[in-house]
């Protein structure tokens, strides 16, 4: 199935606007740095966190540069759900000198 990507630059405004950004990284990759109001949601539990990801428009999928990110945004569009993968991931988003939280 064929999911569409963003750059981490056109991410940064649909976040301002409240847009959903899950976060599919292991835990202790999550607590070092992540993306402003990311949703945690570890990879090997997508299949039995498939809500997390159901909403209003598309949900952003973020990990580390972008290749986790996109089987998880395969795999919930094959649920019927709108996904969008974060090309870059988290670290692009690092690197473009963006903001962040730890915890």
């Amino acid at each position: 199935m064929s999911v569409s990507e963003i750059s981490v630059a056109e991410l940064a405004p649909l976040l301002e606007r409240g847009a959903r950004l899950i976060d599919v990284r292991e835990p202790d990759e999550y607590a070092e740095a992540r993306v402003p109001g990311a949703v945690l949601v570890p990879l090997g539990t997508v299949p039995d966190n498939v809500d997390a990801f159901r909403g209003d428009g598309p949900t952003y999928v973020i990990c580390a540069r972008g290749g986790r990110s996109m089987r998880a945004a395969e795999f919930v569009a094959e649920q019927g759900i709108e996904a969008v993968n974060v090309a870059g991931g988290t670290l692009g988003w690092i690197d473009a000198g963006y903001a962040t939280e730890a915890g």
